[in-house]
């Protein structure tokens, strides 16, 4: 593991047993998810969509082009100089603990398993279960193919499920692999996958280098300040992936998720050239509708180099 060269590390973050967001709101206690649920009134929305159109990657992508295809959620395939990268893949039916409750998908993955082409890089943001998908990750790893870059403290769990191999990283920490050098950035978020681990682990975005290009993926993360450092460390991205969606009620999501109008503003603080929104449009985890973050994004006045992708289309920059 590599530290950035010059740079000032990025602020403390870990009190010696849990993790927090630094000089930012704390994700909200177990009443206030009471309350929440209790006064709830969520958007009404289809239990399913039927309108993903699935595409085929291509094997390879060579020369100096960026294919990226959205596959649902924060699951996305970046493929670039011949190297293909895979963020928090999901193709389970639920974003649960459980195969029969929980979070249930309303829309198809836009790639179909049999259709993914070898993946290099697995990248994890958190350990969320709409982000770290047991099941995807050990097909994954089934198929041998790939390396896994975690947060801190997250290798430990996907080791004890035969998941390899994995390499973990804290914020200001980066990895180089094939070419290509993926670093740690912060996101202000939270983590726990039952009731007794919450923020045993850490957090991350990750700044993606490679063929003289940067790409941002912001994982899980509140409006914050870290979005002017990351600019300021690695200059502005070609590409900034920033989730849209669960983000009503704003009482209760605001320290942990951004709106839509909170995307646009990170875009511009992050000056990139194009982003792309993610974190909508699969599973409802909010109150506001199915589509209703890309409907808002929109009516935000996002600029045309903010894309909103359905699942199954691609972009291709160069």
């Amino acid at each position: 593991m590599q530290h950035g060269t010059g740079a000032l590390p990025f602020p403390s973050h870990f009190d010696g047993k849990r993790f927090f967001n630094p000089d930012a709101p704390q994700a909200r206690g177990f009443l206030d998810v009471l309350r929440w649920k209790l006064t709830s009134r969520p958007e009404p929305s289809p239990r399913y969509v039927s309108d993903v159109v699935p595409s085929k990657p291509p094997s390879t992508v060579g020369g100096n082009e960026l294919h990226v295809t959205l596959i649902n959620h924060s699951t996305l395939l970046l493929q670039q100089n011949g190297m293909h990268i895979l963020t928090d893949p999901l193709w389970s039916e639920r974003a649960s603990p459980f195969t029969s409750v929980g979070p249930r998908r309303r829309r198809e993955p836009g790639v179909r398993w049999e259709d993914l082409p070898r993946i290099d890089i697995v990248l994890l943001s958190h350990n969320h279960y709409d982000h770290l998908d047991l099941a995807t990750l050990q097909r994954l790893a089934n198929r041998g193919q790939s390396k896994f870059i975690v947060p801190a403290g997250v290798a430990r769990f996907l080791r004890s499920k035969s998941i390899g191999p994995v390499d973990e990283l804290d914020w200001g920490e980066s990895l180089p692999h094939g070419g290509t050098i993926i670093h740690s950035v912060p996101a202000l978020h939270f983590s726990a996958r039952g009731p007794f681990d919450r923020n045993r682990t850490l957090w991350c975005g990750y700044m993606i280098e490679a063929a003289d290009r940067t790409v941002y993926f912001a994982g899980d993360t509140a409006f914050g300040e870290h979005f002017a450092a990351i600019r300021e460390r690695f200059g502005a991205p070609r590409l900034a992936l920033l989730p849209i969606g669960a983000y009503e009620p704003r009482w209760f999501m605001s320290p942990v998720h951004m709106a839509p109008d909170d995307a646009i503003r990170a875009h511009e603080i992050l000056a990139a050239k194009t982003s792309i929104a993610i974190h909508h449009g699969t599973f409802q985890l909010g109150d506001e509708g199915i589509d209703t973050p890309k409907t808002q994004l929109r009516a935000y006045g996002a600029s045309d180099s903010f894309l909103v992708l359905d699942n199954g289309q691609f972009v291709m920059l160069a």
